[in-house]
């Protein structure tokens, strides 16, 4: 019984261990909790996040929805620099606790956004629309009338290594025109599929 008692404890330490991969580098379900990406998702719809491409090293993409690690920190006007507009996080200490935040994801606070614009690409928000290399960003995803105002960042160039994303309900959105660009290296998943209520299933 000793013998069969330790085979089953082994096939579960396995099984978990694979579990946690699959969800830390292939795939993981998810749930919208807030409405920043109304109308496009709404509260409570049960998302796929692809995570594959942190093996593949390929970097989201404009207009692909994204979710990111919340930063610690909200910019004001006064703190701001257009010049490095970067997202702030605290480092974790402790393996366990690095553990428990990083890859069972269970006290992290994570955001969702669609991505504007990439490295390099130079962004000025004013008149209440989003301008990326001095072309006006074609939003169709996003209510008729709706207004894209910033009190922080406003005119600056997309720092290597990281990307500037938005929420599709820009009043009601927390992104990185107040928190900043956010590094590639926080970026959790990329939106795939919505797969619930049934009758809302998308790809994406």
């Amino acid at each position: 019984m000793k013998k069969e008692l330790l085979e089953w404890i082994f096939c579960l330490v396995i099984a978990l261990v694979l579990a946690l991969l699959v969800r830390y580098f292939i795939g993981t379900p998810t749930i919208v909790k807030h409405v920043s990406m109304y109308p496009g998702l709404q509260e409570n719809q049960r998302l796929i996040l692809n995570r594959i491409f942190r093996m593949t090293g390929r970097n989201p993409k404009v207009g692909e929805i994204i979710t990111f690690e919340a930063p610690s920190q909200v910019y004001s006007e006064e703190n701001a620099n257009q010049m490095e507009p970067i997202a702030v996080y605290k480092e974790v200490k402790g393996i366990g606790k690095k553990f428990v935040y990083s890859v069972l994801e269970i006290t992290k606070t994570s955001y969702i956004k669609r991505v504007i614009a990439t490295e390099g690409q130079h962004v000025i928000i004013k008149n209440g629309k989003v301008f990326v290399d001095e072309k006006e960003l074609e939003e169709n995803y996003l209510k008729p009338d709706v207004k894209t105002e910033s009190r922080v960042f406003q005119n600056f160039i997309v720092p290597e290594n990281t990307v500037f994303a938005l929420g599709d309900n820009r009043e009601e959105s927390l992104d990185c025109r107040e928190l900043g660009c956010i590094p590639l290296e926080k970026v959790e998943g990329i939106v795939v599929l919505r797969f619930w209520p049934m009758n809302c299933i998308k790809t994406f």
